[in-house]
C-alpha cells in the first residue's frame, strides 16, 4: 500500500500567536487611521453642505441692505460693496463645486478646503462689518433697525454652522458686530450708548448659546468616536477570532488526517495476518491448530474494534458518525459482550452477569454496543473483587441500560471530570500499574456517543463500594429477524471457489500474498497485480477468447495516487461488468457514494476471513 504523501499529513503551519497579534494590531491601527480620516472628511463635508444655504442668505441680506440704503448712500459705494459680495459668492461656488467633484479624504486636501472655507467666511464677516460701518449713519430709524437685524441674523444663523469651529465663529462675530456696535455708540448720546450696550449684551448671549451648542455637538462627536473605536475593537477581535478559528480548523484537519493515515497503516499488517492465519487453517486438519487460528482471528477482530474506538473521537468531532436507529433485541449485544469480556473477568476472579436479555430497544445498535463495551471494559479494569452486572430494565416508559461494578468507585469531586478527554481519576494508591494504563478516552467516547444518539447518561458512585452508569433509551419492538452471534460465527462456511477466476490488485506484498494463498486454498484461480498499470497491461494483452474474471478484489489506495476505482474501470473496460470488492484501510474514506454509483462493495481492513468469505459468496452467488 502506498504511503500518504507528506502534503496529506503536513498542512502549511498556521501563523504563530505572535504573528496573529501583530497582524491584529496593524489592522486596528489602520482601521483607526481610516476612521479618523473619515471623521475629518465628514466634518469638512458637513461644513460645505451649508454653503448653498449661506450663499442664498448672503444674496437675501445684500438685497435687503441695497433696498434700504440705495437712496441714502453714494451709489458707487453700494456697487463696490455688492461687487465684492458677488466675487466672494463666485469664489465660494467654484470651491464648492471642486469639493463635490473631488470628494477628498486625504488630510492635506481636507485642510486646504477647510482653510479656503474659513478665509471666505472671515471675508464675509469683513464685508458685513464694512456695511455696518459705512451704511449705518446714512439712514433713518427704519434703515438702521433693518441693518442691525440683518447683521445680527447672520451671527445667529452662523452659530449652528460655525460653533463647532468656535474660533472661526468668534472671529466672524467680532468682524461683523464690533463695527456695528462702535458705529451705534459713536454719537455718544444716552440712547446710542444704551442701544450699543444692548447689542453687546445680545452678543454675549449669542456667544454663551454657541458654547452650549458646541458642547452638545462635541458630546455627540465623542459618542460617535467612541462608537467608532468600539467598532475598530470589535473588528480587531473578530479578526483575531477568525484567525484562531482557522488555526483550530487546520489543527483539526491535521488530527483527522493523522488518525486516518495511522489507522490505515496499522490495519495493513493485521489484515495480512488474518489472511495467512485462515490459509493456515485450510492447510491443517489438526484441531489444536484450528483452535489457535480461531483465536488469532478473534484477536484480529478485537484489534479492529480497538482501532475503531480510537477513531471514534475524531469521527464524532468531525461529524463522521452516522446514527441509524432500529429495533433490536438487547440480548444480541449482551451475548457479544459476554463472549468478549468473560475470559478477562474470569482471569481477575470477577463474576460477569447479564440481566434483561429479552428486552427490545430502539436505537443504533452499533453505537449502543460501543457505549456498553467501553463501560464494561472500565468496570472490569477498576474492579478488584466482586462482580460486574450489565442489566436492562423498563422504567417510566423507557429502557434503562446499566453497568454495575463493585470496584474502587469515583470520588464526588472527580465525577464531573471523568468524561473529559485524556483525564484519568487519580487513584494511584489503590490501582495497580495495569489499571492506570490508558489514555483516558473511554468515557469521553461514551459521553459523546450517548449525546449523539440522544440517550441521557447518568453516574452514581461511592468510593470503595462501586459505580453504576445508566443509559436511557426508547423502548423498541421485536425485530423481524434475530440472529445469534457467537463463536460459531468464526467457523468456516465451507465456501468452494472451484473454477472461479479472481483478479487481485494490491500493492502491499504481504496482503497480496495472503489473499493469493487464501483464495487458492478455497479453490479459486488467482491473478495478482501490484499496480493499476500492470493490471491494465495484462487486460490489454489478454487473448480475445480469454476467460473474463469472475470477481475483482482491489485495494483502494494504490501507487502514484491511483485508486482501486481506476483498477475496476480499467478491467471492466476490457471484460465488461465484472463483480468487484474494494478493500480500504480507512473508515473515513467516504466511498459509499462511489460504491453505489460503480456497483462494488466495500470491506474495511482488517478483513477477517469469515467476512471476506461471506462477501465473496454474496458477490458470486455461491454457498
Amino acid at each position: 500500500m502506498s504511503a500518504p504523501s507528506p502534503s496529506e499529513l503536513s498542512p502549511l503551519p498556521p501563523p504563530t500567536p505572535a504573528d496573529a497579534a501583530s497582524a491584529a494590531a496593524e489592522n486596528a491601527t489602520a482601521l483607526k487611521a481610516m476612521i479618523e480620516d473619515q471623521a475629518s472628511a465628514e466634518r469638512v463635508a458637513n461644513i460645505f453642505s451649508y454653503l448653498p444655504t449661506t450663499q442664498a442668505a448672503n444674496v437675501a441680506g445684500a438685497g435687503v441692505v441695497a433696498v434700504l440704503y440705495w437712496e441714502h448712500v453714494p451709489h458707487i459705494g453700494m456697487l463696490v460693496w455688492l461687487g465684492l459680495l458677488v466675487l466672494l459668492g463666485l469664489a465660494r461656488t467654484v470651491m464648492y463645486r471642486h469639493f463635490k467633484r473631488e470628494q477628498p479624504t486625504a488630510h492635506e486636501r481636507l485642510l486646504k478646503y477647510y482653510q479656503g472655507w474659513r478665509y471666505s467666511t472671515l471675508a464675509a464677516g469683513v464685508l458685513w462689518g464694512a456695511a455696518a460701518w459705512f451704511f449705518y449713519s446714512h439712514g433713518g430709524v427704519t434703515e438702521k433697525i433693518g441693518l442691525i437685524l440683518t447683521i445680527y441674523s447672520f451671527c445667529m444663523a452662523a452659530m449652528q454652522i460655525l460653533s463647532p469651529q468656535h474660533h472661526t465663529f468668534y472671529e466672524f462675530c467680532v468682524l461683523a458686530l464690533v463695527p456695528l456696535v462702535v458705529k451705534v455708540a459713536w454719537p455718544g448720546t444716552f440712547e446710542d450708548l444704551f442701544l450699543s450696550g444692548v447689542l453687546v449684551f445680545i452678543f454675549g448671549i449669542t456667544v454663551s448659546l454657541s458654547r452650549l451648542y458646541r458642547k452638545n455637538f462635541e458630546g455627540l462627536l465623542q459618542i460617535k468616536e467612541r462608537a467608532d473605536q468600539l467598532l475598530v475593537q470589535l473588528r480587531a477581535e473578530k479578526a483575531a477570532a477568525d484567525q484562531a478559528r482557522q488555526e483550530a480548523e487546520v489543527a483539526n484537519r491535521a488530527k483527522t488526517q493523522f488518525f486516518a493515515a495511522a489507522s490505515h497503516d496499522l490495519r495493513q499488517p493485521l489484515h495480512a495476518m488474518g489472511l495467512f492465519a485462515e490459509a493456515l487453517r485450510q492447510r491443517s486438519h489438526d484441531e489444536e491448530v484450528t483452535s489457535l487460528v480461531t483465536s488469532i482471528n478473534g484477536s484480529v477482530d478485537a484489534l479492529e474494534g480497538l482501532f475503531s474506538e480510537l477513531l471514534d473521537i475524531t469521527k464524532i468531532d468531525t461529524g463522521g458518525v452516522d446514527v441509524t436507529p432500529e429495533h433490536f433485541n438487547i440480548g444480541d449485544i449482551f451475548r457479544k459482550l459476554r463472549l468478549h469480556f468473560e475470559p478477562t473477568a474470569f482471569e481477575k476472579g470477577l463474576a460477569l452477569r447479564f440481566r434483561g436479555e429479552s428486552h427490545n430497544v430502539y436505537a443504533d445498535p452499533v453505537l449502543v454496543e460501543r457505549v456498553l463495551r467501553n463501560l464494561v471494559s472500565n468496570a472490569i479494569r477498576y474492579t478488584n473483587d466482586g462482580s460486574v452486572l450489565v442489566s436492562c430494565r423498563r422504567r417510566d416508559g423507557r429502557m434503562v441500560l446499566q453497568v454495575w461494578d463493585t470496584g474502587v468507585g469515583i470520588r464526588e469531586r472527580e465525577q464531573t471530570r471523568i468524561f473529559e478527554e485524556f483525564y484519568q481519576v487519580p487513584h494511584s494508591e489503590v490501582l495497580s500499574p495495569q489499571q492506570r494504563k490508558g489514555l483516558g478516552l473511554g468515557l469521553a467516547i461514551v459521553k459523546r456517543l450517548a449525546d449523539l444518539i440522544g440517550a441521557p447518561l447518568a453516574l452514581r458512585s461511592r468510593p470503595g463500594h462501586g459505580t453504576v452508569f445508566s443509559l436511557t433509551l426508547p423502548i423498541g419492538k421485536a425485530p423481524r429477524s434475530q440472529s445469534l452471534s457467537g463463536v460459531a460465527g468464526k467457523a468456516p462456511l465451507g465456501l468452494t471457489l472451484d473454477h472461479k477466476f479472481i483478479v487481485v490488485v494490491e500493492d502491499e506484498p504481504a496482503v497480496r500474498g495472503g489473499l493469493e494463498v487464501l483464495l487458492k486454498g478455497w479453490g479459486a484461480t488467482v491473478a495478482t497485480f501490484e499496480t493499476v498499470e500492470a493490471s491494465r497491461a495484462w487486460a490489454a494483452t489478454a487473448p480475445a477468447d480469454a476467460k473474463a474474471p469472475d470477481l475483482l478484489v482491489v485495494d483502494y489506495r494504490l501507487e502514484h495516487g491511483n485508486t482501486g476505482l481506476d483498477a475496476i474501470q480499467a478491467l471492466r473496460a476490457r471484460f465488461g461488468p465484472v463483480a468487484a470488492i474494494m478493500v480500504t484501510g480507512s473508515t473515513m474514506s467516504g466511498l459509499e457514494a462511489d460504491a453505489q454509483a460503480h456497483n462494488f462493495h466495500l470491506l474495511v481492513k482488517p478483513v477477517v476471513p469469515n467476512k471476506l468469505r461471506a462477501m465473496i459468496g454474496f458477490k458470486l452467488g455461491v454457498r
